[in-house]
């Protein structure tokens, strides 16, 4: 009786064992991809933040030396200041385009599911080489926005790619035109508010803006939420459409100079790999600030109704 009692658990465990191998096996591509392409790039940007490395000769430490040039360069400032501006503008653009046009969507209307493909395609291409070449022909001194003012009787010679002030309008507009993937979400948070809180409302004779208000958007705040926080990251990092539509210096007078894009010129241009892994670093550590703010300050304004219960 006693050698049958103990024969079971190491069975068990022998079972467990070969379940936990099987699982390590399964995964291990991923695990060799995630160690090789991204946890050990990642210390090793840590490290080279703290050297001088230019690619073609050993990494010479220097300690806080390209930290504290960051402070005294003016192009990095200033690339900061115009990731700012275009964060800061184009993600509740874009949260706002979403969320308007998801309503739109949840509305009893014919042929919805081809309107829903042809809002989402944007989202599938915008970040694409091609549509940024497409964009910078649409706003140039000839592009098809003057010909429109144009016809409108507006006579325009101004190009909006070429002008410093507007330069940096035609990015966020192209980031607020990609809302799709926010839109998803917000047309699936639609749908599970229950239509007995509208009916409800309605009979307490609250008009549409208070249905809105008071009903849709605490309802939504969970989604609102976490597509902030996402396009929060996505804005701080955008490199492609402005590299294309600005030009590799962030043409014109440094206007469309984003972070990333600075960041990019002093890796592969420069070769000041210590400099660019530096920035790298305030980058990361910009977004994880903003990031902590927005899930610091979610009690206040998140609600779940799972809690409530």
């Amino acid at each position: 009786m006693t050698s049958v009692t103990t024969r079971y658990p190491s069975r068990e465990r022998r079972t467990r064992l070969r379940d936990t191998l099987e699982g390590y096996a399964f995964i291990s591509p991923w695990l060799v991809g995630f160690f090789a392409f991204t946890f050990f790039p990642i210390l090793a940007s840590l490290y080279f933040a703290f050297t001088d490395y230019d690619l073609l000769s050993p990494p010479v430490f220097t300690g806080l030396s390209n930290f504290r040039a960051l402070l005294r360069d003016d192009l990095f400032w200033k690339s900061l200041g115009v990731t700012f501006q275009y964060a800061f503008v184009s993600v509740p653009l874009r949260l706002a385009f979403a969320l308007a046009v998801a309503m739109l969507l949840n509305m009893n209307l014919r042929f919805v599911g081809f309107y829903r493909a042809v809002y989402y395609i944007p989202s599938l291409i915008g970040g694409s080489v091609a549509v940024a070449v497409l964009w910078r022909r649409i706003f140039m001194k000839d592009g098809i926005v003057n010909m429109i003012l144009g016809s409108l009787g507006i006579h325009s010679e101004v190009s909006w790619i070429g002008n410093p002030r507007t330069a940096l309008l035609t990015l966020i507009l192209l980031a607020a035109w990609q809302f799709g993937s926010s839109m998803l979400i917000f047309l699936a948070g639609l749908k599970q508010i229950p239509r007995s809180y509208y009916e409800a409302a309605h009979i307490d004779g609250a008009n549409p803006f208070q249905r809105f208000i008071h009903i849709t958007i605490p309802q939504l705040t969970p989604l609102i939420f976490f597509n902030l926080v996402m396009q929060l990251i996505n804005g701080f990092t955008i490199f492609t459409q402005a590299y294309i539509v600005g030009g590799p210096s962030g043409d014109p007078m440094n206007s469309t100079l984003v972070y990333a894009l600075q960041l990019y010129k002093k890796a592969f241009e420069f070769y000041q790999m210590g400099y660019a892994s530096a920035m790298a670093w305030v980058l990361l550590l910009i977004i994880a600030v903003f990031t902590a703010l927005i899930f610091k300050s979610s009690y206040l304004w998140v609600h779940y109704e799972a809690k409530e219960g």
